[in-house]
């Protein structure tokens, strides 16, 4: 009789996590001060700082958008692992020519290469959902939530305080950060795509942004969660994109402060994520905790563009780390509508739809602060991009009650999948961006 691999699945979990931990841990250095750097460029100038910030964001996330697909169709040819290992090695020499560049344009150029390095967050759920069965997948993503969580209450804190004293020294931290993540996952890293579940060859119309779309086509019944991810995807681009030059607009915060900030958002993501998502799934089911999380996340970020001082803005931080509910209970739901052997796809399809979200927010909300920043404006209208950003989680909100309304509350085995599946298919990861989903998501 076969036994599960109850140990091998629980170590490789173990494993994932702490990749992607080192992994935020390296991003979340340099998130406090890269627009500080930009700023620094630019004498100051955080109107100028905001348009520039938009095309540093837009070209992160235009990478991701087409390349996520190609890393990930690489990642089911070749496995998980060799995937991990080079965006690891990739960011650490990224890092080291943002840390010398001397120039803005040569500032964005690595921001290109990080968009197209970056891809062990887009590899984590497929690896996830390698490893785990059906019916523990809404934890163990909050599990990897929590890394990011954890993450971000150190490398924030530690990336702002070094900026302080040096803007460049984080971006130094984050390469020794990345290199060690190389050498950990060289060493450490187990495969979790064996031989025989691999794509036979590299599929070039798998590997496009299209192509990766093309999946949803085939499960209708995950086409409506899609897009309620891509609105929680598109509001979740307020943070990376314009929180710390907001944050020293409105409330004159350096990179110290934005730092401290940042790491009490992580601290709350990590009790969320690690404490609170499988106990709130078990009591609402998977259904009702993506509605609870949406509801959080629109009162949340309308709480945000209020809060009149940044001790208000840090009061409202346990409302909207609820919100971190939402996402993993939808991708769980996913999940068990798609064949095990398309998860990969199932994933790269909604990295990329992120990957579009992430391009309409990176050029959407800078914009929209450029505009707060040069009208001079420091009462509530001062944050018109939370207030945006909570208008679309509202309409998620609302477009997800219609969708899941006929849905069972907690699904624990995945659907049976449709006769057209092509069982060689399968594609890339997610983001998380992850976060997020996502680029480097607060």
């Amino acid at each position: 009789m076969h036994t599960p691999a109850t140990g091998p699945r629980r170590a490789a979990l173990a494993f994932i996590f702490v990749t992607v931990l080192i992994d935020i841990l390296s991003f979340g250095l340099i998130i406090p001060v890269l627009p500080h750097l930009i700023e620094q460029f630019l004498h100051g100038d955080i109107a100028a700082a905001a348009r520039w910030y938009t095309g540093f964001s837009a070209v992160f996330m235009v990478m991701q958008f087409l390349f996520t697909p190609i890393q990930g169709t690489l990642s089911d040819r070749f496995g998980r692992r060799p995937v991990i290992l080079l965006s690891n090695l990739g960011l650490g020499l990224d890092f080291t020519m943002m840390a010398l560049a001397q120039s803005l344009p040569l500032l964005f150029v690595g921001r290109v290469i990080s968009g197209i390095t970056a891809a062990s967050f887009s590899t984590a759920n497929a690896y996830i959902a390698d490893v785990t069965p059906p019916e523990k997948r809404a934890q163990a993503f909050g599990m990897v939530g929590m890394a990011f969580g954890l993450g971000f209450i150190i490398a924030p804190f530690i990336g702002g305080h070094l900026g302080a004293v040096d803007v460049r020294l984080p971006f130094w931290a984050a390469v020794a950060m990345s290199l060690t993540n190389f050498v950990y996952g060289f060493f450490v890293l187990p495969e979790s795509l064996p031989p025989e579940k691999r794509t036979p060859t590299f599929d070039w119309n798998h590997a496009n942004p299209v192509g990766a779309l093309v999946l949803l086509r085939r499960y209708p019944q995950v086409l409506g969660i899609v897009v309620v991810l891509f609105l929680m995807a598109l509001a979740q681009m307020v943070y990376p994109t314009t929180f710390v030059l907001y944050a020293d607009y409105r409330f004159g915060w350096g990179p110290d402060m934005a730092g401290n900030t940042l790491a009490l958002v992580g601290l709350l993501a990590a009790i969320v994520q690690g404490l609170l998502i499988k106990r709130i799934v078990g009591a609402l089911g998977e259904r009702r905790a993506l509605l609870f999380g949406l509801a959080c996340g629109a009162l949340g970020f309308a709480l945000y563009a209020w809060a009149p001082s940044g001790y208000w803005f840090w009061a409202m931080m346990p409302v909207t780390a609820l919100s971190g509910v939402g996402m993993p209970a939808a991708q769980a739901m996913m999940t068990h509508a798609v064949d095990p052997r398309e998860q990969g796809r199932l994933q790269g399809a909604v990295a990329s739809l992120s990957s579009i979200a992430g391009i309409i927010g990176a050029l959407v909300f800078p914009t929209l602060l450029a505009a707060v920043a040069e009208s001079g404006r420091h009462d509530a209208i001062a944050g018109a991009t939370f207030w945006l950003a909570s208008i679309i989680v509202a309409i998620g909100g609302l477009f997800a009650w219609r969708v899941v309304a006929h849905m069972p509350a907690t699904t624990s085995a995945p659907a049976t999948a449709p006769a057209t599946i092509e069982p060689a298919v399968v594609s890339a990861a997610d983001d998380l961006r992850p976060q997020p989903a996502i680029d480097e998501h607060v």
